[in-house]
């Protein structure tokens, strides 16, 4: 059973930053992409970033410039930088890996709250 585990939420003020990480229980090979979602109260989930096989990756534009992922094959996880954080940044964050196979995987979320 392939279990996705993130960390790095919780408050913080307008302008800050923070680093969301999400560590893959599963296999590190034949993945297809691993990234970000998020989810506001009311309304559906979105893409945020994602890095597909070979390192290509994808932005949302309400985060280009302010949004940095990675990934470390050899610890199975994928990273989000957020920096000048923003009240409309607040939602559950979810991470995600899609295999090759087709198999996809969530997590449980994380939630970021961005609150003077």
């Amino acid at each position: 059973q392939v279990q996705l585990v993130e960390s790095g939420g919780g408050l913080v003020q307008p302008g800050g930053s923070l680093r969301l990480s999400c560590e893959n229980s599963g296999s590190s090979a034949n993945i297809h992409v691993m990234g970000w979602h998020r989810q506001a109260p009311g309304k559906q989930r979105e893409l945020v970033a994602e890095i597909i096989s070979g390192g290509r990756t994808n932005y949302a534009p309400f985060v280009k410039g302010r949004v940095a992922i990675s990934r470390d094959d050899a610890k199975n996880t994928v990273d989000l930088e957020v920096n000048n954080l923003k009240p409309g940044d607040t939602a559950v964050y979810y991470c995600y890996v899609a295999y090759r196979s087709g198999a996809a995987y969530w997590g449980q979320g994380t939630q970021v709250t961005v609150s003077s």
